[in-house]
């Protein structure tokens, strides 16, 4: 049975560190900001995009992951507050990201590895 979602979006800042000549590169990264929405309140990734930057432009991806409801009720706002803070602790402790599908400002997948401390694109 599907149960109704939530959208966890969390934008966060790079920090680059260089790369080695190849599509891969080196850096930090920061949370900027955290949301969470209704499937229904997003319509395109460019919308999405031009409303994150109505608050900052600050940003270089978005992390995007989901919260499930229960008995057809979808989870509420404050239901995803303690997911929206394990998003930002995810980023700022280096945890392993791969929960999370990752796009940048152009709505190209990322993928991030960590490593010491830094990520690889």
């Amino acid at each position: 049975m599907d149960e109704p979602q939530r959208l966890l979006l969390l934008l966060a800042k790079t920090e680059s560190h260089g790369g080695n000549g190849s599509e891969t590169q080196t850096g930090t990264l920061t949370p900027v900001i955290c949301v969470d929405k209704a499937p229904e309140e997003l319509t395109d990734f460019r919308s999405l995009v031009a409303e994150a930057d109505q608050v900052t432009r600050d940003w270089d991806l978005i992390l995007v992951t989901s919260l499930s409801g229960t008995a057809d009720n979808p989870p509420t706002s404050e239901q995803a507050e303690p997911h929206l803070h394990k998003m930002t602790n995810d980023v700022l402790s280096g945890q392993d990201l791969s929960r999370y599908v990752i796009f940048d400002r152009n709505e190209n997948l990322v993928f991030i590895h960590p490593r010491d401390g830094i990520w690889t694109v």
